[in-house]
């Protein structure tokens, strides 16, 4: 996806990449860059925290993962039940810390244009491969836990008329999850672009506004996007009496 600003005589390009081409496959060579990048501070935060964790003597970090898994436990734990399905835990938690590491990686500038390590979801292309990573695994654990006749009888309901609607609507699915995230964080780089058409004497003050609320931004939608996981997983995972 690609466009052109006109904005005071100066051409902006949003959503141009850096790109390689192999054996006639092109590749977004910053957004794959900046997955790895944020998937490799997640790992290493990870570990980290592994060795170092303590009960005496906590340190921030830990603290952040405790409270994390915290929250994404009670709302596993509100919506489904965790011993429902227990895998949407670690799902949630490692979604939403790549997503939020992910989004900030914006407040790094490198000075480049295209930027070397965007927000990778503010190309299309990871969004869909998470919706659909999630939704497939939704529709995976849908079957295994209700049987493929009783779990897609839902569609059917409340009358088999509604077929068509119910069909589109969970379609729609990957596409409504990928877009909510993906338009977002977009707006975000479409906004620093413009920004930079500032004077230099004032250009500060609005890129430091923009980057705190963009951080924020980050923050919301990578919560967002781990939420609607665990509620998808919800809607498809028998209740814990049913499940017994």
């Amino acid at each position: 996806m690609s466009g052109m600003i006109l904005a005071q005589g100066t051409d902006i390009e949003i959503g141009h990449h850096i790109t390689w081409t192999v054996f006639g496959l092109t590749f977004n060579v910053d957004t794959i860059a900046a997955t790895v990048v944020a998937g490799g501070i997640v790992l290493g935060l990870g570990f980290w925290v592994r060795k170092r964790i303590t009960a005496k003597k906590p340190t921030g970090i830990q603290l952040v993962f405790e409270t994390v898994t915290t929250a994404v436990q009670n709302q596993v734990q509100s919506t489904m039940g965790i011993q429902t399905a227990p895998f949407v835990v670690p799902l949630a938690i490692a979604l939403f810390l790549f997503l939020l590491i992910a989004n900030w990686l914006a407040i790094i500038p490198t000075g480049h244009n295209p930027e070397y390590l965007p927000p990778p979801a503010s190309d299309v292309n990871l969004a869909y491969a998470l919706a659909l990573l999630v939704i497939v695994w939704m529709h995976v654990t849908g079957v295994r836990k209700k049987g493929f006749r009783s779990y897609y009888h839902h569609l059917t309901q409340p009358h088999w008329v509604l077929f068509p609607i119910n069909l589109v609507e969970e379609i729609a699915r990957p596409i409504t999850l990928s877009l909510r995230l993906f338009g977002n964080i977009f707006s975000g780089v479409i906004m620093v672009s413009l920004i930079a058409l500032f004077p230099a004497f004032i250009l500060w003050a609005p890129n430091v506004v923009w980057k705190l609320f963009d951080l924020f931004i980050g923050l919301i939608q990578a919560f967002i996007f781990a939420l609607l996981t665990i509620l998808y997983f919800g809607s498809v995972a028998p209740s814990e009496g049913e499940a017994h």
